[in-house]
């Protein structure tokens, strides 16, 4: 009887697992792997708000495993050493596993690989976490693509909905020794500031696999005119499931064709904004792959020069708990701080008010949200960041400014929104709650703090920088 690994990384399901099918195919027992191994990742190892998903997914994983007969191995240490040693303890012929993309991940698997092979085991890597390869696309010169239209454009032409494989119902699985409970990992936080987490989310591939249901019986019917509109549900939240591999984005393209099958023309349209939006997904991740030092350098070099302020006294932690003075803009931080995850439109009403009013460094909302966001992805995040600075590929050009008064006036009307992250905002009657400065008796006794800058002076004052750059 042979035997083989499959080493989980952020795959964290048994459905749609191209690793765990080809290991099945081929051999008769399976040992499944997981190897925390987060200083691999370097400089970008996991936030607080990533490991706490992170655990609870891999529990999730672990009693889908363990009701199938194949319980979850978890081991720390460097990867490498760990497989080695599982392979000499299990008799293991193959190790199979699913492909990442950051740089520090490439990196790593590259060596594992060809270190693995050098000894005479078996290594084979797929794709699990993609609709295509960041290398299989090319411009018309064989270079990589910058602007999102014509990538997408290219993408779409060739995606075929493939339904995928069922999760199987019995693993011949294999222990070995050297196994570390979940809870040694350390992953959750010691002083309990995630209960909102837990009531916001339901890690795992049962909870991926609830969330696309909801989102298609409800959501998607508006997604076009709903998903600006951060008082709704109108968007998927799939976000971080994607992220974990609890479920493919395979798996939701398949799901978004066959119930255009079945409910006609009119639903496929109305998916098909969505679907956009997984092809951005995948463009950031071909813009990491072509341009891996993005995550800490300007995509474009006309902006190497330009004047970033340094952060002044408690500006940059005024942003980041919600105390600007700005309502659309702390409502968002304080989503965030409570929830682990933001609105999509506030994300970027966020970053633009970072990057352009205060004139800080877009590295510096990459990284409270790399530490904060239950979806933290290095290739979303670094695109999502480098877009609203102005700084990026397809990117939104630095003189856009977001004005976060009008934006909230537009997109949560009614203040909905702002109430519900803002108490102290929701108990008085403000004439234009987007803008409660403009009745400073009333905002006195709120306990909502003044604004931290001028937007019409700092606007300036960022067009001024852009200008002279």
């Amino acid at each position: 009887m042979t035997t083989a690994i499959v080493w989980f990384r952020r795959d964290l399901r048994l459905a749609g697992n191209p690793a765990l099918e080809r290991a099945l195919r081929g051999h008769a027992r399976i040992v499944p792997l997981y190897v925390h191994a987060p200083h691999e990742e370097s400089p970008w190892e996991p936030g607080a708000a990533s490991q706490w998903w992170l655990h609870h997914s891999l529990a999730a994983l672990a009693e889908n495993l363990r009701r199938r007969g194949a319980p979850l191995q978890i081991r720390r240490g460097d990867s490498l050493a760990v497989l080695q040693d599982a392979i000499h303890e299990s008799g293991a012929e193959a190790v199979y596993w699913n492909r990442l993309y950051e740089p520090a991940a490439i990196a790593r698997d590259t060596y594992v690989k060809h270190a693995l092979k050098m000894q005479g085991t078996e290594a084979h890597s797929s794709n699990a976490h993609l609709l295509i390869e960041p290398w299989d696309v090319a411009t018309g010169q064989g270079g990589p693509y910058r602007v999102f239209t014509p990538y997408w454009r290219k993408v779409r032409a060739a995606l075929q909905p493939r339904p995928p494989a069922a999760a199987p119902e019995r693993i011949d699985g294999v222990t070995i020794k050297g196994d570390v409970p979940l809870d040694a990992l350390d992953l959750l936080p010691r002083i309990p500031w995630d209960t909102g987490f837990s009531a916001a989310w339901q890690p795992g591939e049962a909870g991926a696999a609830r969330a696309l249901d909801d989102f298609c019986d409800d959501a998607m019917r508006g997604y076009a005119e709903q998903r600006d509109f951060p008082a709704t549900t109108g968007t998927s939240r799939l976000s971080p499931h994607l992220h974990f591999g609890e479920i493919p984005p395979q798996q939701i393209h398949w799901r978004l064709d066959e119930l255009g099958r079945e409910r006609g023309e009119r639903w496929r349209e109305a998916a098909e904004p969505f679907l956009r939006e997984l092809g951005w997904r995948e463009f950031s991740h071909h813009l990491l792959y072509h341009f891996p030092q993005t995550p800490q350098e300007n995509l474009n070099p006309a902006f190497d020069g330009f004047a970033w302020r340094e952060p002044r006294g408690d500006e940059l932690a005024a942003w980041q708990r919600g105390r600007t003075g700005i309502p659309i803009v702390d409502a968002g931080m304080r989503e965030l701080w409570h929830t682990g995850w933001m609105h999509n439109r506030v994300r970027m009403l966020v970053a633009s008010f970072l990057c352009k009013n205060l004139r800080l460094h877009w590295r510096h909302g990459a990284r409270w949200f790399w530490d904060t966001l239950v979806d933290a992805d290095l290739a979303n995040n670094t695109q999502g960041w480098q877009w609203t600075a102005g700084t990026g590929a397809d990117a939104a050009p630095y003189f856009r400014i977001f004005n976060p008064v009008t934006q909230g006036e537009r997109f949560d009307a009614d203040g909905a929104y702002i109430k519900r992250w803002i108490p102290e905002l929701s108990r008085h009657a403000f004439k234009n709650i987007h803008a409660p400065w403009k009745q400073p008796d009333l905002l006195a006794r709120s306990g909502y703090p003044e604004p931290i800058v001028d937007l019409g002076e700092t606007r300036e004052a960022a067009l001024q920088a852009y200008q002279s750059r």
